[in-house]
C-alpha cells in the first residue's frame, strides 16, 4: 500500500462525517483532502490513544519536524510523503497545520478552559485550522471564505463538545468554560459524574445556542460566487448541524448513549446539499 493510499484507507475507514463530505469531490481533490483528513487523524490519535505524556510530546515533536519535511525536505511517515505531494499540488499555509499540531498538544497541556475566549483558541486551532487547510484544496475566489472557515470550524467543535461531554469528562478534561459553569450553578463534580439536572440542560442549551450562532456566523460568511466550489464544507456543516438538532431534541441527555447520525442520513444530507448547489444558478 502506498502512501495516497494509505491515507484513502484511514479515512475510509473512519466512515466520519468528513468521509461523507468528500464523496462528492473531484478525484484528485477528494485524495488530497484524504492525506490531511490522514494527518488530522494520526496526530489527534496520538493523544487520544493513551501513552506516557513524555512519548506523546515526542510523537508530537516528531510530527513538527514532518511537517518541516514537507514544506521542504523529505518526510519519512507515509503519510507525511503523501501530505507533501499535496502542499506542493495546492497553498495550504503551513501554520495551520501547525495550528492543528498546537491544538492537539492543548489537550496535554490544559484541562480546563477558564473562558470562552480561552476555549476560542482550542477551537481554532484543532477545528478552524482544519477547515483553512481544506478551502485552499476546495478553492475559492472570495476572501469571505476564510472568514466562513474559521466560523464553520467553530461551530462543528463547539457541537462535538457538547456531543463529547461523557468521553472527555471519562479522560479528565472539560471544555465548557469554567465561568459558565459557575453562572449556570453547575459543579464540575456533576459534569464529572453525569448528573442530568435542570441546571445542566440550562447550561446546554446556553452552550447550543453559542454553537447554532457560529453555524449562523458561517451562513452568513460563506461567499455566493464560491457555494459549489466549497460543497463539501456545506455537506460538514449540514451534517453537524443536523447533529446539533438531535442533541436538542433529546433535551441533552448525552451521558449515556452516544448521539449519532446513521450512515444512510449522513448520505442523504451529503446528497441533498450537493444537489442544491449545482441546482442553484
Amino acid at each position: 500500500m502506498n502512501a495516497a493510499e494509505l491515507c484513502s484507507a484511514l479515512t475510509r475507514k473512519s466512515r466520519s462525517s468528513f468521509y461523507y463530505s468528500f464523496l462528492f469531490l473531484p478525484r484528485a481533490k477528494r485524495q488530497a483532502i484524504y492525506a490531511v483528513y490522514a494527518f488530522c487523524r494520526t496526530v489527534d490519535d496520538v493523544v487520544d490513544l493513551g501513552g506516557s505524556p513524555g512519548e506523546q510530546r515526542r510523537l508530537l515533536a516528531e510530527w513538527r519536524a514532518e511537517l518541516d519535511r514537507c514544506y521542504g525536505g523529505r518526510p519519512a511517515h507515509p503519510i507525511a510523503v503523501r501530505l507533501a505531494e499535496v502542499v506542493r499540488d495546492f497553498p495550504i499555509p503551513r501554520a495551520c497545520l501547525e495550528a492543528i499540531v498546537d491544538g492537539v498538544e492543548m489537550d496535554l497541556d490544559k484541562r480546563r478552559y477558564a473562558t470562552f475566549e480561552e476555549l476560542y483558541e482550542y477551537c481554532y486551532r484543532v477545528a478552524s485550522a482544519v477547515g483553512l487547510s481544506c478551502i485552499e484544496i476546495f478553492g475559492y475566489t472570495d476572501r469571505r471564505a476564510r472568514e466562513y472557515a474559521v466560523n464553520l470550524g467553530v461551530a462543528l467543535q463547539l457541537t462535538n463538545i457538547l456531543r463529547d461531554l461523557q468521553p472527555d469528562a471519562e479522560r479528565g478534561r472539560i471544555y465548557l468554560p469554567q465561568d459558565e459553569l459557575r453562572r449556570y450553578r453547575y459543579p464540575e463534580e456533576d459534569l464529572l459524574q453525569g448528573r442530568y439536572t435542570p441546571a445542566f440542560v440550562e447550561l446546554m442549551r446556553f452552550q447550543a445556542e453559542r454553537a447554532r450562532a457560529y453555524f449562523r456566523a458561517a451562513r452568513t460568511a460563506l461567499p455566493p460566487a464560491d457555494r459549489r466550489r466549497l460543497v463539501a464544507a456545506e455537506i460538514m456543516g449540514a451534517i453537524y448541524f443536523t447533529l446539533l438538532e438531535a442533541i436538542e431534541r433529546r433535551e441533552f441527555r448525552v451521558f449515556g448513549e452516544r448521539v449519532q447520525l446513521s450512515a444512510p442520513r449522513k448520505l442523504a444530507l451529503a446528497l441533498g446539499c450537493w444537489l442544491r448547489a449545482m441546482l442553484r444558478p
